[in-house]
């Protein structure tokens, strides 16, 4: 099949191209800079930009299914996916996942999240939404420079628990609804297989790579003080601090069975992700 896969440079994009690719698919994937994009057989860059939202469309004349995600940093996830969809629907395609966030689907009409997922929802096109929980990934990428500078992981997360799941198995699960129609209308809350603290998540990093890792509890002014000192947009920033309530609050707690409903397969550890990632702790 022909696959459109927009933010293509991004973690969970760039793991969904891998598996289409291994499977013998040939991917259209969207970048801002395609020409500096990895190269690779069946693999075709074009150009997108959030800040253009109808920038490519025109490629789903082409393709027959798409996934569908907002990179990180966007607020208004709505205002970028939303013209792909309402393309899709002039182009007849055969089918759409869509990533959003775990608990998009309990969050109020307004949320552009939720503004999203009832557009797509609406839009007569076949479609599977997956909302992933909390990316162990970003222990290793938003998390970082507080690991390697001072040994700590800065958040505000309390003692409150929570289902990472691996980027890893948020692509294996995506790969399997795009190519498999049979659960085509269902949302999915991903999650792995353990419900950990930050304090867990510390103990396992110190536990893969022999350092003295620990978990910082800092206020919700501090964590977003440090996100806009990295960079952050503020209404951003503003976001993440409002996810982070949610997860203190132990609303993200939950495990569920989906990503082994979908793939066959049990989700990754956070053990097994500890030690497949320590060397980016080592540095």
């Amino acid at each position: 099949m022909k696959i459109f896969v927009y933010a293509g440079t991004g973690l969970v994009s760039g793991l969904v191209i891998e598996g289409l690719l291994a499977k013998g698919h040939e991917v259209y994937a969207g970048s801002r800079n395609p020409e500096s994009a990895k190269k690779a057989p069946r693999l075709h860059w074009i150009k997108t930009d959030v800040s253009q939202p109808n920038l490519g469309a025109e490629v789903l004349e082409k393709t027959e299914r798409a996934f569908l995600l907002c990179p990180p940093g966007i607020a208004d996830q709505y205002s970028v996916l939303n013209p792909w969809i309402e393309s899709a629907k002039s182009k007849n395609l055969k089918k759409i996942v869509l990533m959003t966030a775990i608990g998009v689907d309990q969050s109020p009409e307004d949320l552009p999240f939720r503004r999203l997922e009832i557009a797509l929802e609406k839009s007569g096109v076949p479609f599977n939404i997956v909302r992933p929980n909390w990316f162990m990934q970003n222990f290793q990428t938003f998390w970082i420079s507080g690991i390697l500078k001072d040994k700590k992981i800065y958040f505000p997360g309390g003692k409150a628990k929570t289902s990472f799941i691996d980027a890893r198995d948020i692509a294996s699960s995506v790969v399997s609804l795009l190519l498999d129609d049979s659960k085509n209308g269902e949302g999915f809350a991903l999650t792995g297989k353990d419900s950990i603290s930050h304090d867990e998540v510390a103990e396992k990093i110190s536990s893969a790579t022999g350092l003295s890792v620990q978990f910082a509890d800092i206020t919700p002014e501090q964590f977003k003080k440090g996100l806009l000192d990295a960079g952050v947009p503020e209404d951003y920033a503003n976001v993440l601090v409002f996810l982070a309530g949610i997860l203190r609050e132990g609303h993200v707690a939950a495990v569920s069975d989906n990503v082994k409903r979908i793939t066959g397969k049990e989700p990754i550890s956070f053990d097994q992700y500890a030690q497949d990632n320590k060397k980016v702790w080592l540095q």
